[in-house]
């Protein structure tokens, strides 16, 4: 089977290979130096222009929107590069793209909403609104399947999901493949990005609320925040300034493989604009989407069994870019790779919209441009104090769709981390105390003491699991 039916199907985060990318990174290092002054407004346009071109070039991804908003000021909100290849037109300010996993949060904020009316609470089971569910013997709550610790099987890492991306059936047939696999985990145990439960999540929405998943979210989501270029995508119809998506091949760029919409769902298949989601971040953000209890509840991340916290709330993830807080998700399908980021510290909005599935990274772009607008902060780092060959090694544990290797080795008075798979760069960490090593955002952290062999927790913001040591 193809990779691209494993890989490209609307992913927003791998457990084993934090972004941004290496080579992304030094690209970043460029254009800013490591200092948190921020040019005047006049001068951050020509820069941004820059930083934008120097990802485009050689080729990489067809074309590009991006928006970048601090405060009430618009620093950019265009597009570079090119909307269709073939006919070379170029990319319009208000391009239209398929915005893949950023649809979680309009799923989770369909959820609230209807929470807010009475119609279903976050701890109900699944099973009250699917009661032909086949839950194994576990009990999987609504709140399970918003912040990916539902332990379901995810269908879209399924070899067999590529049988069902080119046709149009029912939709319990998919539900039917994924719900007879065994569960990765028990429900609470760990976390896993899971496109499983947001399908289901969109199929509740439906059932409590008689009206389709499409209807619901324009009526009660898109029109509140004033999204005019915003729907529910299709493989078929044609709308304006629509931007045509591209994967990458041994031979360059080349049309997006063929993808029905009936299967992204509600896990990915809206389609957006950035300038839209600057609205649907100033909504969502603004008060104007949810009660202060709701968005308390979106944006609030919960915990594991163990007592363990997450950093993925519900739909949406609470973490830092560039050393500033962030409330941020990305997507990704056949043919685009976008990024929504809302900085609350700094009253910013950076939206990245990519229509190519290839080398350049929404969430390197983004980290870019926050460093460029909002300053680089200094990340703190300590010198391990212990044995640092005693934690070295390889560690196993849940990853999406199969078990995950990673390599840790001793580098230059700090560990590096290695995904064992093709072409996965090593990055080395830096050490941030209580037994802590980071690689941009994503955390490693050894578990237990003295003689016995170490655990390794690794948070990778959308996903958190515990590795064991071979």
């Amino acid at each position: 089977m193809h990779k691209r039916f494993l890989v490209m199907a609307f992913v927003a985060a791998v457990l084993s290979a934090p972004l941004p990318l290496e080579a992304q990174t030094a690209a970043r290092a460029r254009h800013v130096a490591a200092s948190s002054t921020v040019p005047a407004k006049s001068a951050l346009r020509a820069q941004i222009d820059s930083v934008v071109r120097s990802y485009l070039a050689g080729g990489k991804a067809a074309g590009m929107s991006v928006a970048v908003m601090r405060g009430r000021d618009t620093l950019a909100l265009k597009g570079y590069g090119y909307a269709d290849l073939e006919f070379d037109v170029h990319t319009p300010d208000h391009a239209v793209y398929e915005i893949g996993s950023v649809t979680k949060q309009f799923t989770a904020s369909a959820i609230l909403l209807l929470q807010e009316r009475g119609k279903l609470s976050l701890d109900d089971p699944l099973t009250q609104y699917l009661p032909g569910y086949p839950a194994q013997g576990h009990t999987v709550t609504l709140r399970r399947l918003l912040d990916h610790t539902s332990g379901i099987k995810g269908y879209t890492e399924l070899p067999e999901f590529g049988l069902f991306m080119m046709r149009h059936v029912a939709r319990d047939s998919l539900v039917a493949l994924f719900s007879s696999k065994p569960f990765d985990f028990a429900p609470g145990d760990a976390q896993v990005y899971n496109n499983s439960a947001y399908f289901l999540l969109g199929l509740i929405i439906e059932k409590t609320s008689g009206l389709s998943y499409a209807d619901f979210v324009k009526k009660n989501l898109f029109e509140p925040a004033g999204m005019t270029d915003s729907r529910y995508c299709s493989e078929s119809a044609i709308f304006k300034r629509r931007a045509h998506g591209y994967d990458t091949g041994p031979d360059g760029l080349r049309r997006a493989a063929y993808l029905d919409h009936l299967w992204p769902f509600a896990a990915g298949s809206l389609c957006s604009s950035a300038a839209d989601l600057v609205s649907w971040n100033r909504a969502l953000h603004g008060g104007r989407i949810l009660s202060a209890a709701s968005y308390k509840e979106l944006t609030t991340p919960g915990t594991l069994n163990d007592g363990t916290r997450l950093r993925y709330a519900k739909g949406i993830a609470v973490h830092s870019v560039a050393g500033h807080r962030v409330i941020e998700h990305g997507g990704g399908i056949n043919g685009f790779l976008s990024a929504s980021d809302y900085f609350p510290d700094d009253d910013a909005i950076i939206v990245v919209l990519i229509n190519t599935a290839g080398p350049v990274s929404p969430d390197a772009v983004v980290a870019s441009l926050a460093d460029l607008v909002l300053g680089r902060k200094t990340l703190a780092s300590m010198l391990y104090a212990g044995d640092l060959t005693h934690l070295t090694g390889t560690y196993s544990g849940v990853g999406r769709g199969r078990e995950t290797r990673l390599l840790v080795a001793a580098d230059r008075g700090s560990l590096s981390f290695k995904p064992d798979r093709g072409g996965a760069p090593k990055r080395r960490a830096r050490y941030v105390g209580e037994n802590t090593f980071m690689v941009d955002d994503t955390r490693y952290t050894f578990l237990g003491g003295g003689d016995s062999p170490p655990r390794l927790r690794v948070d990778a913001v959308y996903g958190l699991s515990v590795f064991d040591r071979k």
